[in-house]
């Protein structure tokens, strides 16, 4: 009989179903289906995503948009300085080198300078000079450095930068000077003195050029982003969710189960483990049923059966007291027999389960066990089932008598049941052997019927799912026998074999 039927039942559903998925269910829908609480007022995974792909999207803009400016400050620069240039080269072609005052300052302002001056063949003179003094705040000097490596060139690219943003928060009334090489090379430059105000102007016109074009790069980007995440990731695991909630309210309804999809990335291995995990639990929730339903069927039967064996041990007293001498051959075991049949059925009563006592061990003659087991079976039976014991009479194993009769009970009664079923003449044969190696009793049981399927093998040793092949076998018998031989500290294992079961049990003494 399977172990703590109800125990097992009311404990896993407990744990299942009033803990372990409701906290699950709960934790769910605290975060989807009640936004208005203080603790739930956070975006959802599909606004973060799109928030976050927006933010990245600005960053990177941003991270583009600091250097061109700088660059763009320069170019600006470097334009007023070729303008300065060509308006120079037009002052030196006048005869006599004077220009006319309205010439001047009509050349300043194409420019958009206050001052020229340059040097040419090692002569440095002003060529365009201003209306009256200026207040100069700062100089710039785009000659060409000599080159000292790639950490000199990020230096002066970094300090391009400072000076670029420096302009955004500069006053509207500085006045600078910029330096930078003609044409000619040589050490010939071109040197002009003008407001920064025009400057600052167009950079910020630049600036917001650059941002609005970069808005609109994120938005696009962010919704392309946005739909092809919330299509490959967000929807299947807003998916899984779902079902997780559905599968938690009746987790017994095979029809609640996942159904995975085709994908082959790890959404798609996600949803096939939930699916395979949903139904493991399925199963395992409709089997505990089942021995539930099973136990209290079991409880019942052992009130009935329980008298019945007291009416039968009644008469067996009797037996007892007749002289026959089969009769005293077979009464003390069928009155043996009973004792245990009475003895189980009080302990299921007593807790309304099966649940094994402790072993009660002592030594005791292995054979004589063996062939009370032979006799209760009938065995041998002519032209059906041989029976062969190949165990000394003075093997002696330590071991809990009663616990140890119902396991190799349960593995003969198997090996008859299978030899039954064969369609062949003169049946099969069963033998049992054991031998003693050091502190331990080695008890080998085999038959040569049809042995057992790969399914059958695969769970061996459990209830209901180990059946040993025959039709109508629960796999009840080799469970309960795998419970009292652990229970023993020892083991029960099925070998490899041609044809036919071969079973062995290692049964350790006690330490001492």
């Amino acid at each position: 009989m399977a172990r703590d039927f109800k125990a097992d039942v009311m404990e896993l559903q407990t744990r299942l179903l009033t803990r372990v998925l409701p906290r699950i269910r709960d934790a769910i829908r605290l975060r989807m289906t009640k936004p208005h609480s203080a603790e739930r007022h956070g975006l959802g995974l599909s606004a973060k995503l799109l928030l976050l792909t927006v933010l990245f999207v600005m960053l990177a803009e941003v991270l583009i948009f600091v250097p061109s400016v700088a660059n763009f400050r320069v170019s600006w620069l470097r334009d007023r300085l070729t303008a300065s240039h060509l308006a120079a080269l037009a002052v030196e072609g006048v005869p006599g080198g004077v220009v006319p005052d309205g010439l001047r300052m009509e050349l300043l302002q194409t420019a958009n300078v206050r001052a020229v001056a340059m040097k040419r063949n090692n002569e440095r003179r002003l060529v365009l000079p201003s209306d009256g003094p200026l207040d100069i705040d700062d100089t710039y000097d785009f000659r060409a450095a000599p080159d000292t490596g790639v950490f000199a060139d990020l230096r002066m690219r970094l300090r391009l930068i400072a000076e670029a943003l420096g302009v955004f928060w500069s006053s509207n009334d500085r006045v600078i000077r910029v330096i930078g090489e003609t044409a000619r090379g040589g050490g010939d430059f071109i040197e002009v003195i003008l407001p920064e105000r025009p400057l600052k102007q167009a950079m910020i016109r630049y600036g917001l050029n650059v941002l609005g074009l970069s808005v609109i790069i994120s938005i696009i980007t962010a919704a392309l982003v946005y739909f092809s995440l919330n299509s490959l990731f967000v929807q299947p695991m807003m998916r899984m969710t779902r079902h997780i909630l559905r599968f938690s309210e009746r987790p017994e309804d095979t029809s609640r189960i996942i159904v995975p999809s085709n994908r082959a990335d790890e959404i798609g291995v996600a949803e096939r483990e939930l699916a395979h995990m949903q139904l493991q639990l399925t199963q395992t929730l409709q089997q505990k049923s089942r021995l539930a339903a099973l136990g209290l069927a079991v409880s019942k039967v052992s009130h009935d059966l329980r008298n019945m064996l007291s009416s039968a041990q009644l008469i067996s007293d009797r037996l007892s007291s007749v002289p026959d001498p089969t009769v005293q051959r077979f009464a003390p075991k069928l009155i043996a027999s009973l004792d245990r049949a009475i003895s189980f059925c009080e302990s299921t009563l007593r807790f309304g389960r099966a649940e094994e006592a402790n072993p009660k061990r002592e030594l005791f003659a292995l054979r004589r066990l063996v062939d009370e087991i032979g006799d209760g079976l009938g065995l041998p039976r002519e032209n059906s089932v041989g029976w062969r014991v190949g165990i000394d009479e003075a093997l002696r194993i330590d071991a809990d008598r009663d616990q140890l009769f119902r396991c190799l009970s349960n593995l003969v009664r198997n090996a008859v049941q299978a030899l039954e079923q064969l369609e062949r003449v003169g049946g099969g044969n069963i033998s049992v052997s054991a031998r003693r190696e050091g502190q331990k009793v080695v008890i080998s049981v085999a038959d040569d019927g049809p042995g057992l399927s790969a399914q059958a093998r695969a769970h061996i040793f459990q209830a209901f799912q180990g059946s040993s092949g025959r039709k109508g076998g629960t796999g009840l018998g080799l469970a309960i026998a795998h419970e009292l031989i652990s229970a023993h500290g020892g083991s029960i294992r099925l070998l490899d074999s041609d044809g036919g079961a071969h079973f062995e049990i290692e049964i350790p003494d006690r330490m001492v």
